[in-house]
Parts: C-alpha cells; structure tokens; sequence
C-alpha cells in the first residue's frame, strides 16, 4: 500500500498505481476532506483505509472531475457514512449521465481488467453516486474545523468541469495538469491553455502543486505544458487550413504522441462545430 506524503499544512496525498493516481486527504479539527475516490471498490477501499489510518473524522468527498478514475470510488465512502459530494456543476452533470445504464456499461468497461465487479455494474459499492454539492463559477470555502479548503472552476480546460482544491500547503489540479502527455478526449485545448497559465500565476499562493496522476509539478513545468498546448493549438489550425480535409497532416508537426494528436484535432474540429 502507498504511503501518505506530508505536503505540510494537515495536507497529504497517496499515490495509487497503476495510473499514478494521486488522492488527497486535507484534515480538519471536525471533518476531513478526500479528494477523489479512485476507480471502483477495490481501489476505493484501499484509500479509505489508508484515510482512516489518518483520521477517524467525519468525511466530506470532492470529485474534480467526470473521469471515472477519480470518481467510481464514491459509493465505498458513501457506505462508510459520507453524504456531502462535492463536485462542479458540469461534471456532476456527467456523472450522472455515466450513471445511466445506457452509457454506464461502455465507462464501466475502462476498468474491466483492475476492477470487474465495478465493470459488471454488480456486487457491493458498484453504483455510481453522483455529488450533489454543487460549485458553480464562484469558488466555496469548505470549512473542516481550523483549515478552510477552497473549491474553485477557472474554466474549461481538460474536462468542461474541471475543479480545483486549494489548501493552506497546496494546490490539487486534477488533471488540469498531469505528468506524461494530456488527455485530450473530452478537452477544450485552447481555453486549457489559458487556464495552465492562470495556474501558474496562481503558483506563489502554494508551496505544492498536485497534479491528477504522477509526481509533484513545478511551476516551470505549468508554463511549459500552456506554451507547448498554445503552440500546438496554432500549429494544427494553420495545417488544417492548408489541408482542410485531411487534418491529420498535422499529426507530425504536433508535440504529442499519435494517440494523443488524433484526439486533439478531433476535439478542436468537435469546438469549432459547436459554434
């Protein structure tokens, strides 16, 4: 099992493989906050007992967003007597659309090899429990007792729901910022772009920033994730007006993997259609 690390501030965080997903545990003097619960009930009951190795506090939940790694735990702690879910308002929207059967078998199949019964929809704690405390675009201040967490949306960036956590210590992006390439499939990397450096400037306020998955993140890396995006957003828009029916022309010139590019162009040709 993963070992909290002390970020300082009654602020940890516990780094589960195999996606280098990292959680957060902020504890108060009447509560404590998790934020993000894994994905599905194997998982989830390993960071709930790695949280009660900590605390035996009352516990509050945010989601940061609508990806089922950092959600599909939710009716674990849901059994251990949590009621307050915290999530923004677009992706508890998305979650609870994952919760209907309809869409709840294909999101259910991402987790088939490491969690079969949350994948089969059957067995203890496989329900998808959708927060209902909502942000909105106005951050809120959660208070646990002594330590005032805030909740806060820069706008659409890797989800369109995108939550970030400010403690006194740090900050937990989600995966507004993650190590490795980003993940584009539900992204809008122009408005992502600028909320990376919105993040950066935020940076001074935190002595740490936690990213959705992988190590700990410095300012300089932020930045260069934003410059490499905006560079990427340009470069692909000049070679889909050079080639407007084959954009993936640009797949070459863009700072990502195949994959990944694939799912860039799709998304900026998804936006641009939208309005």
């Amino acid at each position: 099992m993963a070992q909290w690390l002390d970020l300082g501030g009654e602020t940890y965080r516990l780094s589960l493989e195999p996606l280098r997903l990292n959680v957060g545990l902020v504890v108060g003097s009447e509560r404590a906050l998790v934020i993000d619960t894994g994905e599905g009930p194997r998982q989830a009951s390993q960071i709930l007992e790695a949280v009660r190795e900590k605390t035996e506090l009352p516990l509050v939940v945010v989601n940061t967003h609508a990806h089922y790694d950092h959600f599909f735990g939710n009716a674990v702690f849901a059994a251990a007597g949590v009621e307050e879910f915290w999530a923004h308002e677009n992706a508890a929207a998305a979650i609870a659309s994952a919760a209907i059967a309809s869409a709840a078998d294909q999101v259910r199949a991402e987790v088939a090899d490491r969690e079969p019964e949350m994948a089969a929809g059957e067995g203890e704690n496989t329900e998808i429990v959708v927060p209902q405390a909502i942000v909105r675009d106005q951050p809120v201040l959660l208070d646990l007792g002594g330590q005032t967490v805030t909740l806060f949306y820069l706008g659409r960036g890797h989800t369109d729901g995108d939550l970030l956590v400010g403690t006194s210590s740090s900050l937990f992006s989600g995966d507004l910022v993650e190590e490795g390439y980003p993940e584009f499939s539900d992204a809008y990397p122009e408005e992502w772009a600028d909320v990376l450096r919105h993040i950066s400037a935020l940076r001074h306020r935190y002595e740490h920033l936690v990213p959705g998955h992988g190590a700990l993140c410095t300012d300089v890396a932020v930045r260069t994730m934003a410059e490499t995006m905006a560079m990427a957003v340009r470069s692909a828009r000049q070679a889909t007006r050079e080639s407007p029916n084959d954009a993936t022309k640009a797949i070459p010139i863009l700072p990502y993997g195949p994959e990944q590019s694939r799912l860039f162009i799709g998304r900026l040709k998804a936006i641009s259609s939208l309005h």
